[in-house]
């Protein structure tokens, strides 16, 4: 259902069923499709309300029909995941497209999220299909394990998936380090089972302020 032309569109075939996408991100499509606009970024009344309160506001748009709908956002990398019953947290602002059938909702993201200034809860995607997230700049997926935790920069931290515990650390700076200053001032330390996708870009965020 979903495929890619070249890195920077989505391709999206429908034969009668539908999938929900960022409002605004069609460029194109082919045969009969009807648009709607979906309120909030997650499904029932928490995913809206949870929204409000932190300020984040996320349009989405649900596409139905037979034939083929293009997909973009700012010319950004366009990353699949194939998601088997399991759940993938991502940030709003990440999330391009997912089938129908799978679930969104919101999830609580404490410090981290206010670390990034993207407020304090982050989306959900869970069920059995695929979903399709942006990056500026091709993404990395990164393998968390027992043995191996993980430290990624906030400004870098597109989702995560798996059995993933996350915390925020401070400390020394990767651009401190290397004698840059100014600095991120925390990291996210990810640990236990899964994988992490980071993008070679930086979002500008708060903790870099601090």
């Amino acid at each position: 259902m979903f495929r890619l032309q070249g890195s920077k569109v989505l391709a999206v075939d429908m034969t009668g069923d539908a999938v929900k996408a960022k409002n605004g991100s069609m460029v194109a499509y082919d045969g009969q499709m009807a648009f709607k606009k979906l309120s909030g970024g997650g499904e029932g009344i928490r995913g809206m309300v949870t929204r409000r309160l932190t300020g984040e506001q996320m349009t989405v748009m649900e596409v139905r029909g037979q034939g083929t709908c293009w997909f973009a956002d700012r010319a950004s990398e366009i990353n699949l995941v194939n998601l088997q019953g399991d759940k993938l947290y991502v940030e709003s602002s990440n999330l391009l497209a997912t089938d129908a059938g799978l679930r969104t909702g919101t999830s609580f993201t404490g410090l981290r999220g206010a670390s990034q200034g993207n407020g304090l809860f982050t989306t959900t995607v869970e069920g059995h299909g695929q979903a399709a997230i942006t990056s500026d700049g091709p993404a990395v997926v990164l393998r968390v394990s027992p043995q191996y935790p993980l430290t990624v920069d906030p400004g870098a931290y597109i989702a995560h998936q798996g059995d993933v515990r996350q915390s925020l650390q401070s400390g020394v700076t990767f651009r401190t380090f290397l004698g840059e200053g100014g600095g991120e001032a925390f990291q996210i330390r990810f640990e236990g089972d899964g994988l992490v996708y980071v993008q070679p870009s930086e979002r500008n965020t708060i903790a870099g302020d601090v």
